[in-house]
């Protein structure tokens, strides 16, 4: 058979459209379904954002994820495989205004673009649930979601240093700083004072920590967002702060994990954020320096703050002392960019002689290191230190606390710190909250207004801002038009009204200027259409909110959406997310392990504790796949020549080929260089498949048709029943594993041992025909329907292998004299000690090893090796 790709992929997806094959209803009892369990089995991937055209990196994530959907839907599953766009954000707005092209036409435009070379995939996508996240209809229920977070105090609006990126002129979240650069256009970011709204993830610290053990997650991974929510055990400790100048006395809370290294404190740092500077400033003799360190590190983001490789810099606050709770010791204070703020209580005790930054910056000083922690206990005498100890060990010079372990002292200073009111043990977390404003036009409007008689309202009520009920009697009593309740987040953002949820969408306007602006605010402000409004509690006045939000909000809950696309009520019914969620098996790139995953996680567990969902994690399982570098073995760009263009590919070799290709090249989780020699091979491996399993096509009467002058059924069935059964055995597991590359290694064993047999019986090419559908559809397809497959082979049951025929009847037994190999033969399954022996004694490469000696024992591993030891 002569494999014309172009026809065959054409034909295919033809059928499968008209067909609805793909098509996924939410009852599991279906027709073109296998038999077998037909359980729901949700198979994710993650969209794409509509920024340009399909690249090959797409299709290594798209098309080895799709066998694994296709493989789960021939084992029994109601799969259901959707896609969509993720069509607001920076890179889309940013491609769009260098091409001086409204972003929506642009976005729009590559999104339908984008659709096409999709389904050229021949993916089991079901287009009918396709989301575009820039769509009204989905922004919708992106600003109701804002809305239930603000509505439960989880939304907060604060004026903070943020990370903000002077190319895209916008605000950036901490985790979309790479090595102190935008992530999108790699600008230097730098930190600027800004009005902002965030998200409260850290009341989640706890729980998005716990819950990561029983997923079934890549450990990397996991391993990721337990450090990037960094928890830490330790102790608050109160040190009594004293002026010089005045006396006067305050209190400064440190939060340290070494607890037991306290005696060797020799100075403490605080945050150039920590408010007690303010409280301090007619105390501190040197303040106008201080004035200028603060604002140097203001410009600088956290991650220049604390590389470990930056030279420590700090100034002493002149005048202030503060003293040991411990000792009474008097030590310096200093105002130091390497601890922040935001960690802790911002602010550290240094303990110079056990923590590296500490000892540098006294080095650095001329401040003392005092050694109080040693390895061993008793030593006569510390050694001299070169570098800081980190280690734990024994206390020494430490008072009562002498000879304890490390572990033995903080659980007993602790205990000291409640006694006397010092301090306590506490728990800390790296975690910040999710800044999710955006000073940008492209993505969904934050669904919020300012109301100045609101605010006034707010502020003279009685209101405490963790409590909630009405306000109080007087404001009630009041002539004025006065709304009788605020909501949590109404109370907690005075003057901050939420739109009500049936004037939802608040649809984005098109605007002509569009570009941002440098003063960090939203190009959405310039147009009063849209900022002048009316006050939905009290009917007054009001502005609305015209900072659009991260576009990492609407890809938090898209998951959800796919269960019910079409819902103009809900963003989705309870009944449907309840029939398909959690998500069985997501996959997508490993870069997303801090942002997207742990955002979809916050999401999903504050709709958990609403009673939206009945679920705790979104995505039970997750498969990354690896990065494909160029031919040269680096990252693929325009400059270097090195972009592999997947369309000229199946122009030129077929949309199979690039599947198996991709399944083939690497491990998945890894990937690699292209190969573009591999392809070939694998495109000449399909048109083998192809021939071999035709070159007898079946007669009238359903037998085989002889060949080359071979009378029909005269040879019988050539095909290895061991090695096909092995095959079946192998590549389902492969596949269930995500070891693609191994799976085709597998069928093409296989293939390269049938290759000189005559023909195949229908029923073997038809089990071989099985194995090829999930990676190469549109040939196997084509295959099937020429062996008489009256409805889809992908609607057909994944073929089960014989458990008798997967036995090895013989194996390779090792032989070895004296511990050393000197033979190896093959033995039947199942051979004895005493037949082994005799077995490799006759052996002549044996015999000469033996010549002279006498045998003192043999050492018979069954199934592997036979040792025959002799005598010294």
């Amino acid at each position: 058979m002569f494999y014309d790709h172009r026809k065959i992929e054409k034909k295919a997806q033809n059928a499968w459209v008209k067909s609805g094959i793909y098509k996924v209803r939410d009852k599991v009892k279906r027709k073109d379904l296998p038999a077998g369990r037909q359980e729901n089995f949700y198979h994710l991937v993650m969209f794409p954002y509509p920024s340009g055209n399909l690249h090959i990196g797409h299709w290594y994530n798209f098309a080895p994820a799709d066998v694994y959907a296709r493989f789960k839907r021939m084992s029994g599953f109601n799969v259901l495989s959707p896609i969509g766009f993720d069509a607001f954000g920076l890179p889309a707005e940013n491609a769009a205004i260098k091409r001086k092209i409204h972003p929506r036409d642009w976005t729009y435009k590559n999104i339908a673009f984008m659709r096409k070379q999709l389904k050229t995939m021949g993916n089991i996508y079901d287009w009918s649930r396709e989301i575009i996240t820039a769509d009204p209809g989905y922004y919708k229920w992106t600003q109701w979601m804002f809305l239930y977070l603000f509505n439960r105090g989880l939304v907060y609006r604060k004026k903070a240093p943020a990370n903000w990126c002077p190319s895209c002129r916008t605000v950036l979240a901490n985790e979309q700083v790479v090595g102190g650069q935008c992530e999108r256009c790699s600008s230097a970011v730098i930190q600027k004072e800004i009005e902002q709204w965030l998200f409260k993830i850290t009341d989640y610290a706890e729980r998005l920590l716990g819950d990561l053990n029983d997923l079934d997650w890549p450990e990397k991974t996991k391993a990721m967002q337990r450090n990037w929510i960094g928890r830490s055990e330790g102790a608050n400790i109160k040190f009594e702060v004293k002026c010089q100048r005045l006396n006067v006395k305050y209190f400064l809370d440190v939060f340290t994990t070494r607890l037991d290294t306290i005696f060797g404190c020799t100075y403490l740092v605080i945050a150039p954020e920590n408010p007690i500077i303010e409280n301090l400033k007619l105390k501190i003799e040197n303040f106008d320096e201080v004035v200028r360190y603060i604002e140097t590190a203001k410009k600088k983001t956290d991650l220049m703050r604390t590389d470990l490789a930056k030279e420590k810099t700090g100034v002493e606050l002149k005048g202030i002392k503060a003293f040991n709770p411990f000792n009474g010791e008097e030590v310096p204070v200093f105002v130091a960019d390497y601890v922040l703020g935001h960690y802790g209580t911002g602010a550290v005790m240094a303990v110079p002689a056990h923590d590296e930054r500490d000892f540098e910056f006294a080095r650095k000083f001329q401040l003392p290191i005092k050694q109080v922690i040693c390895e061993f206990y008793p030593e006569p005498k510390c050694p001299i230190l070169e570098n800081a100890f980190e280690e734990d060990g024994h206390l020494v010079a430490s008072g009562a606390f002498d000879g304890l372990s490390s572990a033995e002292a903080r659980e007993k200073m602790a205990e000291w710190l409640e006694k006397n009111g010092a301090g306590q043990k506490t728990v800390n977390y790296k975690l910040r909250d999710w800044l999710v404003s955006r000073q940008r036009y492209w993505g969904a409007p934050i669904p919020l207004v300012f109301c100045e008689g609101c605010k006034k309202q707010v502020e003279i009520s009685n209101f405490h801002p963790s409590a909630g009920g009405p306000i109080s009697k007087s404001i009630q009593n009041s002539k004025s038009k006065i709304p009788n309740s605020f909501s949590r987040g109404e109370l907690l953002n005075p003057g901050w009204i939420a739109v009500l949820e049936k004037s939802l969408p608040v649809k984005l306007p098109d605007i002509k200027d569009y570009l941002p602006t440098d003063e960090g605010r939203s190009p959405l402000a310039r147009s009063e259409k849209f900022v002048k409004t009316k006050c939905p509690k009290c009917g007054g006045a009001a502005k609305r909110e015209t900072d659009t939000m991260d576009t990492f909000v609407c890809s938090s809950w898209y998951y959800l959406r796919y269960t019910d696309p079409k819902n103009l009520k809900k963003f989705a019914d309870a009944k449907k997310m309840k029939t398909w969620l959690p998500v069985k098996m997501y996959v997508g790139g490993a870069e997303h392990s801090v942002l997207h995953l742990l955002y979809s996680r916050f999401f999903t567990k504050a709709l958990y504790d609403g009673k939206f969902v009945g679920f705790k994690e979104p995505f039970l399982s997750l498969r990354h796949q690896g990065t494909i570098l160029g031919s040269d073995g680096q990252k693929m760009s325009k400059s270097r020549g090195n972009v592999v263009d997947p369309d000229v590919l199946v122009k030129e070799f077929g949309v199979d080929a690039v599947r198996m290709h991709l399944c083939f090249m690497s491990e998945y989780s890894q990937g690699g260089p292209w190969n573009p020699h591999g392809i070939l091979g694998v495109s000449r491996f399909l048109q083998r498949a192809a021939t071999l399993i035709s070159r007898s096509q079946p007669g009238k009467n359903g037998k085989a048709a002889g060949q080359a002058g071979l009378p029909a059924g005269q040879a019988g069935d050539k095909c290895p029943d061991r090695l096909l059964h092995q095959t079946i055995k192998k590549t389902g597991e492969d596949i269930e594993n995500f070891k693609f590359n191994t799976a085709v290694s597998g069928l093409m064993i296989l293939f390269n041992e049938i290759e000189n047999r005559s023909y195949l019986k229908i029923k073997n090419r038809k089990l071989i025909i099985k194995l090829l559908a999930p990676f190469a559809p549109h040939l196997a397809e084509e295959l099937w329907r020429k062996f008489g497959g009256k409805k889809s082979v992908h609607a057909e049951k994944w073929p089960a292998y014989d458990k008798n025929k997967i036995i090895e009847e013989n194996f390779v037994l090792v032989v070895q004299v004296d511990g050393k190999m000197r033979d190896s033969l093959e033995a039947p399954v199942g051979i004895s000690r005493d037949e082994a022996e005799k077995l490799t004694i006759a052996r002549g490469n044996v015999k000469k090893w033996l010549e002279g000696k006498e045998i003192a024992k043999t050492i018979f591993i069954p199934g592997k090796l036979i040792n025959i030891v002799t005598r010294r």
